[in-house]
C-alpha cells in the first residue's frame, strides 16, 4: 500500500498542477493523510486554529496590505513618484532612476513587491514607454525587478511569515533587510546606468532643481512614514504588529484629510481588495500549518538534519545548497508557500550548523522574492506583462541583467552576515 506521506505529497502536488491554491492543496493531503493514518481529522483543524489565533504577529499582514491599498487609491505614489523624478530623473536613463528610487521608498511603506509592482510600478511603466523613450519590454523589466527590494526593505511580509515558523524577532529581521535592501537597489541603479548608456535611452526631462524643494515638502508626509514605523518599532514605543495598524490609519489620515484624493468608493474598493489578498494569505497559512504538523508527525525536520549532518556540507556547503534549493523551486512555488513549508524543514538543520537564524531569514526572503521574477512562475513578470500588454520572452530578456546582479547581491548577502546583521546588533540583538 502506498505510504500515507507519500500520497499526500503526490495529492498537494497534482492539486496546485491542475490551478488549485497551494492552501487548498495541503489542506486536502494534510486530511488524506490523517484518515489514513486513522489519526481524527480534527487535529488539522485545532492545529491550523490555534496557530492563527495565537500568531499574534500575523495580525501585520492584512493590516500591512491595507496600508498598501490606500497608497495606491490615494495620491502618495504621485507625491513620491515627483520627488523621485526630482532626485535622479535629469541623469541618462533616468526614468529607470526614476523607477529603483521610487520603489526603495514606497517598500518602507507597503511590505509587498506586488503592491509595488501594482501600483507605483504601473505609473512608472506609463511615463517610461509614453513617446517611446524606453522599450514596454525594458519598463515591465526594471519594474518587477525593482518590486523584489519591496519585502526586503522593512516592514515586510515575508519577514514576518518567516518570523512566524522560525520563533524570531520581527523588529530583528526587519532592521536585518535595510541594508541588503539598500545593496540591491544600488547594484540596480548602477546596472540601469550602464544599460542606458549602451543602448543609448534619453536623457529625461527631469523636474529642475528649484523644483527640488516644492516637491520634497509635498512628499514629506508620505516620507514620513516609514521614518514613524521604524522609529516607533525600535524606539520601543510599539511592536512591529501595532506598527501595521499605525502604518494603515496613517496613510488613510493623510490620503483623506491632507491630499484629499481618497473617494468613498475607492476606499470600499480599497478595503475589498485587501479583504480578497488577506483570504488567500490566511488560506495558504492555515493549510501550511495543517501540513506543518504532518510534516512534524514524519520527522521530517531531523530526518533532513541529520541527513545533512552526515554530508557534512559545512555551514558554507549548506547555505550554497539552501540557495540553489530555493532559487530552483522558486521558479514553480510562490513566496509565500516556500518560507511556510521549506523553512520550518530547513532550520533544525541551520540551528546545528551554527547558523543565526535572522541572518538565514534574509537568505530565504531574499531568494523566495527572486522567485517572483524568474519563469515560468514568476509571478511579478505576468503582473507587468500585463501592464504592459507586451509577450513574456521579450520581458525576460530585458531582466536578465537584473537578476545576474540581483544573484550577486544574494552572494554577499548569504556569505557576509556581519554585512546583515550590523543593525540588527546596533539595535541590541546578541546573535
Amino acid at each position: 500500500m502506498t505510504d500515507p506521506f507519500t500520497l499526500a505529497m503526490v495529492l498537494i502536488a497534482a492539486l496546485a498542477l491542475m490551478g488549485q491554491s497551494i492552501g487548498i492543496s495541503m489542506l486536502v493531503g494534510s486530511f488524506v493523510y490523517l484518515m489514513l493514518k486513522g489519526y481524527d481529522v480534527s487535529i488539522a483543524a485545532e492545529t491550523m486554529m490555534q496557530g492563527l489565533f495565537n500568531g499574534y504577529t500575523l495580525l501585520a499582514v492584512p493590516l500591512f496590505i491595507l496600508a498598501a491599498d490606500i497608497m495606491n487609491i490615494g495620491s502618495l505614489a504621485d507625491k513620491l513618484l515627483r520627488f523621485a523624478q526630482a532626485l535622479v530623473g535629469r541623469f541618462r536613463g533616468g526614468l529607470g532612476h526614476v523607477n529603483v528610487v521610487s520603489s526603495l521608498i514606497f517598500s518602507g511603506m507597503s511590505g509587498s513587491a506586488v503592491a509595488d509592482a501594482v501600483g507605483m510600478g504601473k505609473i512608472v511603466i506609463t511615463m517610461m514607454t509614453k513617446d517611446g523613450k524606453y522599450t514596454p519590454s525594458y519598463a515591465a523589466a526594471i519594474t518587477a525587478a525593482t518590486a523584489i527590494v519591496g519585502p526586503i526593505i522593512p516592514p515586510s511580509i515575508p519577514m514576518v511569515l518567516y518570523a512566524l515558523v522560525s520563533g524570531q524577532s520581527v523588529g530583528f529581521l526587519f532592521a536585518a533587510g535595510i541594508l541588503p535592501g539598500l545593496l540591491m537597489a544600488l547594484l540596480m541603479a548602477v546596472t540601469n546606468g550602464v544599460i542606458a548608456h549602451r543602448r543609448g535611452f534619453p536623457v529625461d526631462d527631469g523636474i529642475p532643481l528649484r523644483e527640488l524643494p516644492g516637491a520634497t515638502w509635498q512628499a514629506i508626509p508620505a516620507l514620513m512614514l516609514p521614518v514613524i514605523l521604524l522609529g516607533g518599532i525600535y524606539g520601543g514605543v510599539m511592536t512591529p504588529t501595532e506598527a501595521a495598524a499605525v502604518a494603515a490609519a496613517y496613510a488613510l489620515v493623510i490620503s483623506v484629510v491632507l491630499y484629499r484624493s481618497v473617494s468613498a468608493r475607492g476606499l470600499y474598493q480599497a478595503l475589498l481588495g485587501s479583504a480578497r489578498s488577506t483570504a488567500s494569505v490566511g488560506i495558504l497559512i492555515a493549510g501550511a500549518l495543517s501540513f506543518n504538523y504532518v510534516v512534524t508527525r514524519e520527522n521530517v525536520p531531523d530526518s533532513v538534519a541529520a541527513m545533512l549532518s552526515a554530508m557534512d556540507l559545512g555551514p558554507v556547503g549548506f547555505l550554497i545548497a539552501v540557495n540553489i534549493l530555493f532559487l530552483v523551486l522558486g521558479c514553480v512555488l510562490e513566496a509565500g508557500a516556500l518560507l511556510l513549508i521549506v523553512v520550518p524543514i530547513l532550520i533544525p538543520a541551520a540551528q546545528a550548523l551554527g547558523i543565526d537564524l535572522v541572518h538565514f531569514g534574509v537568505v530565504l526572503v531574499v531568494n523566495a522574492m527572486l522567485g517572483l521574477i524568474t519563469p515560468p512562475y514568476g509571478l511579478l513578470l505576468f503582473i507587468v506583462a500585463a501592464i504592459t500588454k507586451q509577450p513574456l520572452i521579450p520581458i525576460i530578456k530585458d531582466l536578465a541583467p537584473f537578476i545576474a546582479i540581483l544573484i550577486v547581491a544574494l552572494m554577499v548577502i548569504t556569505f557576509c552576515p556581519d554585512f546583515v546583521l550590523y543593525l540588527p546588533r546596533v539595535l541590541g540583538y546578541q546573535g
